[in-house]
């Protein structure tokens, strides 16, 4: 079965504005996300990619553009299933403020039971990004074989929870998992299971100096700015 790269989108003028962005449109890549985008054909350059899938979302096509200009003849399919979660009130609210919402410490300790009001579930995020997943696997393996490698293109809370699907955790203890912007996590799946082969790769080492964390140490919704 395929081997399955995942990079989570560059920082993002959202990012840098402590903005949880959501579905909202016309945030772009900032200064340094366009930066880190140009830095990907260097990193993966080794790997003979057979596909590039992307969430819709600006950040997302912005990233894999690099990619694409470096690989002609490679283009990038759009799937929905694999854009942000649908954070419904939520969308653009500056994380600060989302810090008192009584509904915060449920996303940080029991996030299975979390709905977003006017949005979506944390359970269907993750059931439609795992579904993406097995179903372009097939098509990967179908369409160029059982060794190839394929790229998804999506954000923080998505690669966290297919990183939980993958290692069997319970949603519940996704927020464990910290992937920052233009990261990148590897699944190699099997006939039996999928192993996870690398999580949250940047090859910067300077990204793990102390910096600013989330009060209490809680996990940043949609996934967060990363180093400064």
């Amino acid at each position: 079965m395929p081997t399955l790269i995942l990079v989570r989108h560059g920082r993002s003028t959202a990012n840098t504005a402590g903005l949880l962005a959501g579905w909202t449109p016309g945030v772009t890549l900032d200064e340094r996300g366009r930066e880190q985008a140009a830095g990907l054909p260097g990193r993966l350059a080794a790997l003979p990619l057979a596909e590039i899938v992307t969430s819709p979302l600006t950040r997302c096509r912005e990233t894999v553009q690099p990619l694409l200009d470096a690989r002609p003849g490679l283009t990038a399919e759009e799937d929905d299933r694999i854009g942000e979660a649908h954070y419904g009130d939520w969308t653009g609210r500056k994380l600060a403020e989302l810090n008192d919402e009584p509904m915060m410490p449920v996303v940080q300790t029991h996030p299975s039971a979390v709905a977003f009001p006017g949005g979506e579930s944390m359970r269907a995020m993750a059931t439609r990004a795992a579904e993406a997943v097995r179903e372009w696997n097939a098509r990967v393996e179908r369409d160029h074989g059982a060794d190839a490698v394929y790229l998804m293109c999506s954000h923080g809370d998505i690669i966290k929870s297919l990183v939980a699907d993958a290692l069997g955790l319970h949603l519940d203890l996704f927020q464990r998992i910290s992937v920052e912007p233009c990261s990148v996590t590897v699944i190699r799946y099997t006939p039996l299971r999928p192993y996870l082969v690398r999580l949250g790769d940047t090859g910067d080492f300077a990204s793990l100096a102390p910096h600013e964390a989330p009060p209490e140490g809680d996990a940043p919704v949609g996934g967060g700015a990363g180093a400064p």
